[in-house]
């Protein structure tokens, strides 16, 4: 065939044409695949979110859902994925997928995941359905901590695989979300009584690798537990999975599992919950209960065990839920009892400090200069970026947050125990 044949070039443009396209639709559908969004940092690409809304102003639709759980929603085209627990009051507990339609608002499917016969209690903040799914390639995976971990085809909510394999003892309930990187599926397992990290094989769920806390813990049975999601972090030497466990923070290869690092908090840290944040090779880290301290940690020194390693920490009104929000060099920390913290990232010192009121497990955005901070019964605190506290709106729905936020495009979606809402 001859190389410049005229119709064969216009297909093979038109083809290259269709391709780009469809990649730039990729892109500019902003999907919204894992806790926190994109980059696991609760940032919105997104510069014309919403900042006003009730429940008669601005709601694209509302869609009431069934059971109860705190998981937050997860993205991808127009598909809009939530874990619940339908909860009977003779003691089991069912957990299903939820998903809905991003355009329309209409319940697409819910899915039969794990019947838990003897479930056990819960804290009195928690649900069974909490961590929140991760959305990889055609995959959700969605997560129950000790309950079980299942991954569906997206599109069809077909189940592949599920395991129910890692008992450990939560005695709060599950808490940690799941992140992928590469071809694995990792998360955390701190019981009262063993606690290790993990990593799945998307395809398979295969335990590609399973590592064993290293560091000393407390007698105490209470003080072993945490909740943490853990984060990927690339540093100059190399990928690191940053995984905040009780008492100590662990940064393993994700490949290998083999531990890099680890640093002690320097006092209790237990039922750690909010995930860590980065900013050029240093992890953010908080330690929850019994009182919250964040740490700035380098992630680069390349020793094992350095106390230098720590940057700075601040002990003062620190969040033990939501998590952390950087945004350029202020650090904004909303502590569970409504006081809003903002620190320099490079020095933690202070920028000011402001009682937002209200009680806060959600954690924070950021899109379009604005901060949005939202509470426990439904309110929403919107506040300009920058040296001061300039709030520019307070937005009230029925039901209350414990999970957090997603955008896709400008449209803001929020969960609270009740219903899924669309905002525009």
């Amino acid at each position: 065939m001859h190389a410049h044949h005229p119709t064969l070039c216009s297909k093979l443009l038109l083809t290259f044409q269709v391709v780009v396209a469809c990649a730039a639709s990729v892109i500019d559908a902003q999907d919204w695949p894992q806790f926190r969004g994109p980059n696991g940092n609760g940032h919105a690409e997104a510069m014309s979110v919403p900042t006003k809304w009730s429940e008669d102003e601005n709601v694209t639709w509302k869609t009431p859902l069934p059971g109860r759980g705190w998981s937050s929603p997860v993205i991808s085209g127009n598909l809009i994925w939530m874990t619940a627990a339908i909860e009977s009051k003779e003691g089991p507990v069912d957990l299903i997928a939820l998903c809905v339609e991003k355009e329309s608002g209409k319940l697409r499917s819910r899915v039969q995941l794990f019947h838990v016969d003897e479930p056990g209690g819960i804290h009195a903040l928690n649900s069974y359905a909490s961590p929140t799914p991760v959305i990889s390639g055609e995959s959700v995976f969605c997560h129950f901590g000790n309950f079980g971990t299942a991954c569906l085809d997206q599109k069809s909510g077909r189940i592949k695989w599920k395991t129910d394999r890692f008992e450990y003892e939560t005695q709060n309930g599950p808490g940690a979300s799941p992140v992928v990187w590469k071809n694995l599926l990792l998360f955390n397992c701190d019981g009262m009584d063993v606690q290790f990290a993990v990593a799945l094989d998307q395809a398979t769920g295969e335990t590609v690798w399973k590592v064993d806390r290293s560091g000393k813990l407390p007698e105490k049975e209470d003080f072993k537990k945490s909740y943490c999601t853990p984060a990927i972090v690339v540093t100059k030497n190399g990928p690191q999975l940053i995984s905040p466990a009780s008492d100590w923070v662990y940064a393993y290869d994700p490949s290998s599992g083999k531990e890099l690092w680890k640093v002690n908090y320097g006092q209790l840290g237990f039922s750690t919950v909010p995930k860590p944040i980065f900013k050029n090779g240093t992890a953010f880290v908080l330690t929850s209960f019994m009182k919250s301290r964040l740490l700035a940690i380098d992630c680069e020194i390349s020793a094992m065990e350095s106390d230098s390693r720590v940057k700075w920490t601040n002990d003062t009104n620190m969040p033990q839920k939501p998590s952390l929000l950087q945004v350029e060099k202020h650090l904004y920390a909303i502590g569970d009892r409504g006081i809003l913290t903002c620190l320099n990232t490079e020095t933690g010192e202070q920028v000011f400090k402001d009682r937002i009121g209200g009680n806060f497990a959600a954690s924070p955005l950021f899109a379009g200069g604005n901060v949005y901070l939202f509470d426990q019964k439904g309110k929403t605190t919107v506040f300009k970026h920058g040296d001061k506290l300039n709030i520019i709106a307070k937005n009230q729905l029925d039901g209350k947050f414990m999970a957090s936020p997603a955008v896709s495009g400008n449209s803001l979606f929020l969960r609270t125990d009740k219903a899924i809402y669309r905002i525009d």
